[in-house]
């Protein structure tokens, strides 16, 4: 009995850990070139709109000094993006993701390789 609780006890914080979790983070190879951090430019994102993020990433992006953090975050049933200038932490974006905005920025990304 004391197995199966410690079994159990066990599973539950490996859960409970990932659900706290950070999301995953694309863009490292860009990060040398910030000036304002990850962590600092998610309190800059999550001051701009409270919830949780679920998507984070460094890229380069028109508007700003050219490099931004990207983050999604979902308050409630709305996903948002916010846009931080990675190099003032100014927020350039804060807005709702829409299906056609989603689409828009994938064909920009793509011809942007």
């Amino acid at each position: 009995m004391t197995l199966r609780l410690f079994a159990l006890a066990t599973a539950f914080a490996a859960l409970a850990t990932a659900a706290l979790a950070a999301p995953h983070y694309t863009g490292e190879a860009l990060a040398s070139q910030a000036k304002v951090s990850l962590e600092q430019a998610r309190a800059i994102a999550t001051k701009a709109h409270a919830g949780k993020i679920v998507d984070q990433e460094l890229e380069k992006e028109a508007g700003g000094s050219g490099l931004r953090y990207s983050f999604d975050i979902k308050a409630g049933k709305i996903t948002y993006e916010v846009g931080v200038d990675a190099m003032t932490g100014k927020v350039l974006e804060n807005g709702a993701e829409t299906a056609g905005k989603e689409a828009a920025e994938a064909k920009a990304d793509k011809k942007a390789r």
